[in-house]
């Protein structure tokens, strides 16, 4: 089973069958690059430290993804990032959105729900 997620508000083509409320995901990461393996010491944008952020804000949207199945739902709503200060040297990631059971309308809705899960989608 996948969950859909989209940083809309609304989802057209779906009904919205039930509202299961917001969910999320976090990750703490450091800013310490020396901490984190970069090799780059002249402080220019690293390759690497793009990659780890990349990661980081998968593994956040995956953690929010997980809470969304464990409460039913198909689909996520609103979903967008955060992120905090924890001390001098942490930083916390957040992916959150709402949670929605979300139903295909009629024929058009069902193609894409089909083309989604083909795809892979979550």
């Amino acid at each position: 089973m996948f969950v859909l997620v989209v940083t809309t508000d609304s989802l057209p083509g779906y009904e919205i069958r039930a509202i299961l409320g917001e969910v999320l995901g976090v990750v703490a990461c450091t800013r310490n690059p020396y901490a984190a393996g970069f090799q780059s010491l002249d402080g220019g944008e690293s390759a690497v430290m793009a990659q780890v952020l990349v990661q980081n804000r998968a593994s956040a949207i995956g953690q929010m993804i997980n809470a969304a199945l464990s409460r039913g739902a198909t689909a996520i709503l609103g979903m967008r990032f955060d992120n905090r200060d924890i001390t001098g040297n942490w930083v916390e990631i957040c992916a959150y959105g709402t949670a929605v059971v979300a139903v295909p309308l009629g024929e058009p809705g069902a193609q894409q729900e089909e083309t989604l899960v083909e795809a892979g989608a979550s």
